[in-house]
């Protein structure tokens, strides 16, 4: 013999979730509508946000964005000084995808002095990245140093990346007229 469930059984007593016979189902209106109004307040903190943001003026690289450039030199030349001593990184593979890697940091550098925004977003990014890795690398770290290691890389990245985010604000902050 079959056996049904206890839904079924549920909505055959008309004990269901469901409006019953007669009943209008329930709108989702109030959801939608204190929806409306979270999203009417976040663009309002986004508009006083915005208001604050100055443009970058002509000629201008923030204290963030000339660390930014000069961590993106930093990494681009000890890449090639290590190539250049034969340093070999295991399960790095190719010596191809390091130089690629150094030509990435040379263009991300010339980009942010440039004041580009699709630099700076992508070495924003790769902060990000960094933070993420070395977070996770806390969890195997095995001694004091390794830890201290990973806090520094994972501190100092995210530090840089979260200046680079005003950064890239001014950059897309629109010019006032005056």
């Amino acid at each position: 013999m079959a056996r049904r469930s206890r839904k079924t059984r549920t909505h055959a007593a008309g004990g269901g979730a469901g409006p019953g016979p007669g009943e209008a189902a329930p709108t989702a209106a109030p959801a939608a509508d204190r929806m409306r109004r979270g999203y009417a307040r976040a663009e309002e903190r986004n508009a006083a946000v915005r208001a604050t943001l100055t443009p970058l003026a002509p000629g201008e690289r923030p204290p963030a964005l000339k660390v930014a450039i000069a961590v993106a030199l930093l990494l681009a030349l000890s890449n090639l000084v290590a190539f250049a001593l034969g340093a070999d990184v295991p399960g790095s593979g190719s010596r191809v995808g390091g130089l690629l890697f150094v030509a990435v940091m040379l263009l991300a550098a010339w980009g942010m002095w440039q004041r580009r925004y699709w630099a700076v977003l992508g070495f924003a990014t790769l902060m990000a990245l960094i933070t993420v890795v070395f977070s996770l690398l806390l969890l195997i770290a095995s001694n004091v140093l390794a830890v201290a290691i990973c806090l520094a890389f994972a501190g100092s990245a995210g530090w840089l990346f979260w200046k680079l985010i005003r950064v890239m604000g001014r950059l897309q902050a629109p010019q006032r007229v005056s």
